[in-house]
């Protein structure tokens, strides 16, 4: 489930692009950067999900560590998280397929209108059941890992566009120093979004205290390690002149199939509309147990608690994660360009990826920060596992989102901060207001707000 929803290859073929305008051949650098970093932001969550084998994760560490207010901003950050994958997902899978009709085919069906198949698909197979979903997102999994390597080993194999390098593992190879390093590395910190879903799970496997923390480091350091490999041999493939020229609308894997292996093509083509939908069902899936289990409690409107008596799935509330997410990508790419432009759809995943790559980050600084209190308070105190791990892997993120802020001179990207700055300021003041009128609810609110019920859905499933 980790590395499934880190979109192995959706996360290849795309992020890099977002990246590259700013830490250019020196992206695998970055890559390589973010997983020593992010196996570190990492330790404080392993710590806590062994403490707390839970389906509030996030929520339940940071409710323990610091308290039920902050627990309930954690949620809401997360929330905000995942609910924006799914509709970043339809603009990218749209934007994707509308260039490959074109360059293949010289059609020109618009983005909006291919996403309407992926929504379509994604409601169905979550109306049957969250088994099902799950399913097919695992198997779409194993293929798109296959492809990539495949095709990265072969692109090794040739020599590249000019011999073999390690240069670009250097930050030397970036065309704007340092600041275009730590630009980069917020759009590389989205490929690693989802290595933390093992830990909604601690309620329902076996030895969660042992498993649940397994899955999380071997996710970031497997999935991790697969993007340097794959994203260096692109910059082989390409060129490093090339790879400073790329943006986020280039589309890099099928000119490196069209080069080295033609035959590749396809898989190429299939494997990344695969793995932008496998992204979009386990996202959608969690989104679904929150708004259902919400609904269920009247925070939200009653009829999204409703559960189809056929399947046993809460229908409602699936159709209206669907209509949500295509909304929403119809109304940022309206914003963003002209809407039967496929740079509107990439648009869209670029705006949406960022806003939930900066809403993810301040989770995991507070998951170790409440890492850090609750073994201080407990008395089974670590010096290294507890205090110098968890706390460097905040203040990375910290100086991440203090970088990210200063060096960023692009709007809308200027903006973006600010308005996760806006929402976690709502957030707060809902906490404060709920925790003073009626504090028997802080503690239920922020649990669905982070992950939902999962034993609810699943009996339903």
């Amino acid at each position: 489930m980790s590395a499934a929803i880190m979109g192995p290859a959706v996360s290849t073929f795309f992020n890099p692009q977002f990246a590259t305008p700013f830490s250019g051949a020196a992206t695998p650098f970055v890559y390589l950067i973010c997983v020593a970093v992010m196996l570190l932001v990492s330790s404080g969550i392993v710590e806590m999900a062994r403490e707390f084998p839970s389906a509030g994760a996030f929520y339940t560490y940071v409710s323990r560590g610091i308290g039920p207010r902050a627990g309930f901003v954690t949620g809401g950050l997360m929330f905000v998280a995942y609910a924006l994958l799914p509709p970043a997902e339809i603009g990218l899978i749209g934007a994707y397929v509308q260039s490959t009709l074109q360059a293949e085919f010289g059609l020109n069906v618009p983005w909006w209108l291919i996403g309407v198949v992926p929504v379509s698909l994604m409601v169905a197979l979550a109306y049957r059941g969250i088994a099902t979903s799950l399913r097919a997102a695992l198997i779409l999994f194993g293929a798109e890992v296959t492809v990539i390597v495949v095709l990265a080993v072969i692109v090794v194999g040739k020599g590249g566009d000019d011999g073999i390098s390690l240069h670009p593992l250097s930050p030397a190879a970036s065309p704007h120093g340092v600041g275009g390093i730590t630009t980069g590395f917020v759009f590389a910190a989205l490929s690693f979004v989802g290595f933390e879903a093992a830990a909604t799970l601690g309620e329902e496997i076996r030895a969660p205290r042992r498993t649940v923390p397994k899955a999380i480091v071997l996710s970031v350091l497997a999935v991790g390690l697969l993007y340097v490999f794959c994203i260096w041999a692109e910059v082989l493939g390409i060129g490093e002149q090339a790879a400073n020229e790329l943006t986020g609308a280039s589309l890099p894997w099928n000119d490196l199939a069209q080069r080295y292996a033609t035959w590749m093509k396809w898989p190429v083509i299939i494997a990344a509309v695969s793995s932008m939908f496998a992204v979009m069902v386990n996202s959608s899936n969690g989104i679904v147990r929150i708004t259902h289990a919400m609904g269920r409690d009247r925070l939200l409107p009653a009829f999204l608690a409703e559960v189809n008596p056929r399947f046993r799935t809460p229908s409602k509330a699936i159709v209206a994660q669907g209509v949500f997410a295509a909304g929403l990508a119809v109304v940022v790419g309206l914003l963003s360009g002209p809407f039967s432009d496929p740079v509107a759809g990439f648009n869209v995943y670029g705006y949406l990826g960022f806003l939930l790559t900066l809403a993810i980050l301040p989770v995991y600084v507070l998951t170790n920060l409440a890492a850090v209190n609750w073994f201080r308070a407990k008395g089974t105190f670590s010096i290294l596992r507890h205090l110098v791990l968890p706390l460097a892997g905040a203040c990375l993120m910290i100086a991440l989102l203090y970088g990210q802020i200063r060096e960023q001179t692009t709007a809308p990207y200027t903006w973006f901060p600010w308005v996760i700055l806006g929402w976690t300021a709502i957030v707060v003041t809902a906490a404060i207001w709920i925790g003073r009128a009626k504090p028997e609810q802080m503690e239920r609110a922020g649990q669905l707000l982070a992950v939902g019920d999962s034993e609810d859905l699943q009996q339903k499933a």
